[in-house]
């Protein structure tokens, strides 16, 4: 599997396609950025599955979040 891969998410908060690197050489990770556009923090977790080589990314808004 690669280790880093080139998506584009769209922000929950404005719309704003947002080009973003993934690096899934550490695994599975669970990280906020930052939009450019109306600079909101995206929630973004990613899931990496091993077996079927695959990338699972889910993106939602930070205010979305249930503790």
């Amino acid at each position: 599997m690669k280790n880093y891969t080139e998506q584009t998410v769209v922000c929950p908060h404005c719309g704003h396609n947002i080009p973003i690197t993934l690096d899934a050489s550490a695994g599975s990770q669970e990280f906020y950025d930052d939009c450019p556009a109306c600079c909101h923090a995206i929630h973004l977790n990613m899931q990496v599955d091993e077996l079927h080589k695959t990338i699972n990314l889910f993106v939602d808004a930070d205010d979305e979040q249930i503790f």
